[in-house]
């Protein structure tokens, strides 16, 4: 399902020193931006990814060198790319077996995503990766269930409550109801790139300023 008022996925990149610590700021990093994107179930492959490819930097071309980690959508695949200055140390793929401890990182990338490979520019060269999403449009988002529910709530701009007028069930299952209709309405927002839990506090507040003008008026 595409959507015009999504969270633009617009490329951003970050230049740093290869440094075996700079490891997990940018795992870090990866998490945040995909969860601003809504492109959850890709965070755990593009954290694995970003881990290999600046590895291979520190353990190639050696520590300390400047290096660039730059995100984007290319049409609908996340792509991640790695820049470097030495052009000569090629990542390779190498059978060491389920065993070995080293020489693994450009196998498990190759598990891990739809397809890699390296440009080589005159004053670096650029390793790259993309994942695919089952996305439609590179600003489209992830549909389910619970999302599709919430878009049928948001289209008709009411939700539905079985609420009769007496009986203590008709209420328990109303106020169910209403709970599905929140939680609905939550994977909505994220599934958007929003922040469920500040747009909570916004409606509390709402909610609380609301009641709090009613009551003033009795």
């Amino acid at each position: 399902m595409d959507c015009t008022t999504c969270m633009p996925r617009k490329p951003w990149d970050l230049a740093f020193l290869a440094e075996p610590e700079e490891v997990a700021v940018l795992r870090r990093l990866v998490r945040v931006h995909l969860g601003l994107w809504g492109l959850y179930e890709l965070i755990d492959a593009a954290q694995l990814c970003v881990s290999e490819l600046v590895s291979n930097v520190i353990a190639h071309v050696g520590p300390g060198t400047p290096t660039t980690l730059a995100v984007s959508m290319k049409g609908t695949r996340l792509r991640i790319e790695v820049h470097d200055p030495d052009t000569r140390a090629l990542p390779t793929l190498r059978n060491e077996g389920v065993d070995a401890e080293c020489g693994r990182g450009m196998e498990l990338i190759t598990f891990m995503t739809d397809r890699w490979g390296v440009q080589l520019l005159a004053d670096r060269k650029v390793t790259w990766c993309e994942i695919a999403t089952n996305l439609t449009s590179p600003h489209g988002h992830h549909s389910g269930p619970h999302v599709t529910r919430a878009e049928e709530m948001l289209s008709v701009g009411s939700v539905e409550m079985p609420v009769r007028r007496f009986g203590r069930l008709s209420s328990v299952t109303a106020e169910e109801a209403a709970i599905g209709a929140i939680a609905d309405l939550l994977h909505w927002l994220r599934a958007h790139g929003r922040d469920a839990d500040d747009v909570l506090d916004r409606a509390q507040m709402h909610f609380e300023a609301e009641v709090g003008v009613l009551g003033n008026s009795t």
